[in-house]
């Protein structure tokens, strides 16, 4: 039976039994008065917090969806003076020039040249690389390349622009005196060095997610190595892979200033890597320097550009998330 304690005392029972006697300071009335105060308090502390995350996330919506409003307002104005079937299936774009052309499809033709040929220089590459860190590599070499490929994306696009300039092209026109200073085949290597650690972390995270028991049943069978990854690994990640390279070709239809200075401002209706060409948004650069006086049909064609540009876009970035959500559903 235990004694009766003071109020500065607490008996508690210990596992042997016995009474071990614990001093707790008396609280004053003072510190007693206060944290009643926090506590009531409390709701409208929650309240402010609840309602400063809630304007941070609605900020960014709020944005979106005021882009895409001036995106609609202007692209309709630019409507009623240019019909959407020759914006949409024209060959020639000049509207600087007289006679005026509002055919979109050179600059769309540019722009997926671009990303195509992007696609075939970082692809082979992203996906080796991604294979073999993620199959390959000890821990300790995977530590130092990471925070590399990390550097690599970290650098400027105007600095890749300019590596295009003075390194690239000079070595495309030794190898191929027919092309031109610039020229899509060099806007195509720089833009494919860029979106190089896009495929690389995804596709590096989407073979780490294969569960172990697929790599295991594979080795119980008596396959190698080599046979697991290409047979068994890359298989089962093969949708998630596929949406890494969307994701990352979408990158590659959104870049600005390494195609603008890479690959000129020419809009033709072409395939041909060697000569000049113009994107979507090596356009929208060019007219919005300022010498396009506002208001103007050449002034809306920026906004009707970049409507197309962002459905594009949006387009790949939703079928890639949609892949990614069925891969993550697939291995919960």
């Amino acid at each position: 039976m235990t004694e009766e304690r003071s109020g500065e005392e607490q008996s508690i029972e210990m596992e042997l039994g016995e009474a071990a006697v614990i001093k707790l300071p008396r609280s004053t009335s003072l510190e007693r008065a206060g944290g009643g105060l926090l506590v009531s308090l409390r709701p409208y502390y929650e309240g402010v917090i609840h309602f400063t995350l809630f304007l941070c996330a609605s900020i960014s919506v709020l944005v979106t969806v005021g882009i895409v409003v001036v995106l609609l307002y202007e692209s309709i104005q630019f409507f009623f003076d240019v019909s959407i079937i020759e914006f949409l299936t024209g060959t020639r774009w000049t509207p600087l020039l007289k006679p005026q052309h509002f055919g979109i499809l050179p600059l769309m033709c540019g722009t997926m040249l671009v990303a195509g040929g992007s696609a075939i220089v970082a692809v082979p590459i992203g996906l080796g690389t991604a294979i073999y860190l993620s199959e390959y590599a000890s821990p300790r070499f995977r530590d130092i390349v990471k925070p590399m490929l990390e550097i690599l994306a970290g650098i400027p696009s105007v600095v890749y622009g300019y590596l295009a300039v003075v390194f690239v092209s000079p070595i495309i026109r030794y190898v191929f005196p027919s092309a031109g200073v610039f020229n899509a085949a060099s806007a195509c290597i720089v833009v494919g060095i860029m979106i190089l650690p896009m495929i690389i972390s995804l596709s590096e995270d989407i073979l780490q997610s294969v569960p172990l028991s697929l790599r295991g049943a594979a080795f119980a069978l008596g396959a190698n190595k080599f046979e697991v990854t290409v047979r068994v690994v890359v298989p089962a990640a093969l949708s998630g892979i596929i949406a890494s390279f969307l994701l990352a070709i979408s990158r590659a239809i959104g870049e600005t200033m390494a195609v603008t200075l890479a690959a000129g401002a020419t809009p033709k209706l072409t395939l041909n890597p060697l000569e000049s060409i113009q994107t979507m948004t090596a356009y929208i650069v060019q007219v919005s320097q300022g010498d396009t006086p506002a208001g103007t049909v050449e002034y809306r064609t920026i906004f009707a550009v970049g409507l197309t540009l962002f459905l594009t876009t949006m387009t790949m970035n939703v079928i890639a998330q949609y892949i990614l959500s069925r891969v993550g559903e697939r291995y919960e």
